[in-house]
């Protein structure tokens, strides 16, 4: 239990660093992109290959994606919605009042 207490103070002060929260959410969004995609993907039956053709990328930049190593550009993620057949949908949404 002290090793799970240790773990839980040091993520304390590392999210209190500077950047840290942010840096957070940025791989959170990652990881989210990549995982709507590879379901997406995975419906269709396609490998990484085949979609990576269809989008004119490479395997390697679809498994990096998919995985959430890399955040893409807007025309990245056209290309790959465009190759599911999806359509892509970027909004600012206001959040609730506390």
């Amino acid at each position: 239990m002290a090793e799970r207490a240790d773990w839980a103070g040091l993520r304390e002060r590392r999210m209190g660093e500077p950047g840290a929260r942010e840096a957070y959410q940025a791989a959170r969004l990652a990881f989210e992109l990549g995982r709507a995609v590879r379901e997406l993907r995975q419906r269709r039956a396609w490998s990484q290959a085949e979609l990576a053709r269809a989008a004119g990328m490479t395997q390697s930049a679809v498994a990096r994606f998919e995985a959430g190593g890399t955040i893409p550009t807007l025309p990245v993620l056209e290309r790959l919605a465009e190759a599911l057949d999806a359509d892509l949908d970027v909004r600012v949404v206001p959040r609730p009042a506390a």
